[in-house]
């Protein structure tokens, strides 16, 4: 029955010719309409703040945050980047559009970072919001190789006030260069309370026009200064020795250091002969030693986001003070989210929920406090909410929507297109879709991969070769065909409720 449920499902959120629907069917086929979203203030102050490679499954270790945005907001419990790499995310943040269409889509080489050949930042949510009369204010990490190649005192278009961490400053927690409008500037401290005394600054000034700010921290990615406590330290000489890790505030260290990785299903399996040979579970292997050192790994991660956890606390003391909070609407979320030793991966890049899988809270005027909302919301969902609650006209055309409305709708359906490249490279590495809960995957060299993670959560069992889910796997990979390359108005943008499409689909399996 789930295969035929599934497949309904999938008939109904890519349909191309309604003709072929039966008669009795079609009602219940149209997309629900957009609801009403009443917009107490017209014109808010927006605040997003982002961090960097936290997974939703982070979350618990910052009380603070959810405190301040769970309970006095919204939480969506499926957000998700499409390309859960650094550069592609906060690109589509950026421009409200996938990576096959911003052109930004890896780190390194010809599609990689600032310097990617197809990236143009002259028509940007920043370049939108200024020519709209909003103040544009920037702090913390940009795009990967921003500061390479004498770019470090350049401001990019459409921001008001620039204070960015210039390549290869950027991962350097201690006493790194900033680009402050033109000008670089040594700062010293930790980058975490670095970047919050510089947004506290930015957002505390008085204003005569609405304000856009973006601040942007580098934690929990990896980076140095490699202290006693960091596996490169802790384990020279060893094997273990070679992973990375983030680096936390001084009075943070330790403070996990008990806390184990947590073992998950999914966590260092012995291969997978159902997957291809080149996914992640059958490329490398962990031994007894590296399962340790990843165990420092994650706690240094943790302690990390306790910092995160106190700066933005802070930036809610700064609005608070400031009188600006009630009219100023809060984002909070992560570029992708990563995974330490779930199908073999120490990383993201893959579309397995630990990379994919990210957190996205809001709060601010006409919101509903204490809410979770089901639906699925993306990267580029983002962009798209924030030109909406502006009231702006988008530079290009967005592949997200405007969020906000759903937030007291019933649980919808979506497709969610997702996809990754090499990261120093241009070609695909794999396309599929995420729809509602199956997930399904082409990869470049023509292996597939087919999840129910309403049954299989950690997506062990991948059922893209088990017959029964033939009929699935042929809806999702058509799917995912028709929307691989979709731009604008060709990529999905349909809600359809989940209670409708279950009672069509069960009527389809009698």
């Amino acid at each position: 029955m789930l295969a035929t449920l599934a497949v309904g499902a999938l008939a109904v959120v890519g349909i191309d010719d309604p003709s072929r629907v039966p008669e009795s069917a079609r009602a219940v086929l149209t997309p629900t309409p957009t609801p009403a979203f009443e917009r107490p203030v017209q014109r808010p102050n927006i605040l997003m703040v982002t961090v960097d490679d936290l997974a939703a499954a982070d979350m618990p270790y910052l009380p603070r945050v959810r405190r301040l945005m769970e309970g006095g907001g919204v939480a969506f419990a499926d957000g998700i980047a499409p390309s859960p790499m650094c550069v592609p995310a906060r690109a589509s943040l950026l421009t409200g559009q996938y990576a096959h269409n911003h052109g930004a889509k890896t780190v390194r080489g010809p599609a990689g970072g600032y310097q990617a050949r197809d990236w143009d930042e002259r028509d940007t949510i920043a370049t939108a919001l200024q020519d709209a009369d909003y103040d544009t204010l920037f702090t913390g990490k940009y795009l990967n190789g921003y500061g390479k190649a004498g770019t470090a005192r350049e401001v990019p278009p459409g921001w008001t006030d620039w204070r960015a961490t210039p390549d290869p400053s950027t991962y350097r927690f201690f006493d790194q260069r900033l680009s402050i409008n033109h000008r670089l500037e040594r700062q010293q401290g930790y980058t975490t309370d670095v970047m919050t005394a510089q947004a506290e600054e930015m957002i505390g000034e008085r204003r005569d026009k609405p304000w856009f700010a973006w601040v942007n921290y580098v934690a929990p990615h990896v980076g140095g200064p490699v202290d006693a406590e960091a596996p490169r330290k802790k384990y020279a000489g060893t094997p273990q020795g070679r992973f990375k890790s983030t680096v936390p505030d001084p009075d943070d260290v330790g403070h996990y250091q008990d806390v184990p990785l947590p073992r998950t299903p999914n966590s260092f399996p012995d291969g997978d002969p159902d997957v291809p040979a080149y996914a992640p579970a059958n490329v490398r292997q962990f031994t007894a030693a590296d399962k340790v050192a990843l165990d420092t790994v994650y706690q240094r991660r943790i302690e990390a986001a306790r910092g995160l956890d106190r700066a933005v606390a802070r930036l809610f003391r700064q609005l608070r003070t400031t009188g600006q909070l009630d009219e100023t609407l809060v984002i909070f979320t992560s570029d992708n989210g990563y995974a330490i030793g779930n199908h073999n991966l120490n990383g993201k890049l893959y579309h397995y929920d630990e990379s994919v899988r990210i957190p996205v809270l809001m709060r601010g005027p006409g919101l509903p406090s204490g809410v979770t909302v089901p639906t699925a919301v993306t990267n580029p969902d983002l962009a798209a909410t924030i030109l909406a609650a502006a009231g702006v006209e988008p530079p290009r055309p967005l592949d997200g929507v405007d969020i906000l409305p759903w937030v007291d709708a019933p649980a919808q359906v979506r497709v969610v297109p997702i996809e990754a490249y090499q990261v120093a490279g241009t070609q695909r590495i794999y396309f599929g879709v995420r729809v509602g809960a199956w997930t399904y995957v082409r990869y470049r060299k023509g292996g597939q991969e087919l999840y129910d993670r309403s049954r299989d959560p950690y997506e062990i069992h991948n059922l893209a070769r088990v017959q029964e889910y033939a009929a699935v796997r042929k809806a999702l990979a058509s799917l995912a065909k028709r929307y691989r390359g979709c731009a604008g108005d060709t990529c999905p943008k349909g809600f359809y409720a989940a209670d409708e499409l279950s009672d069509l689909l069960e009527s389809a399996d009698a």
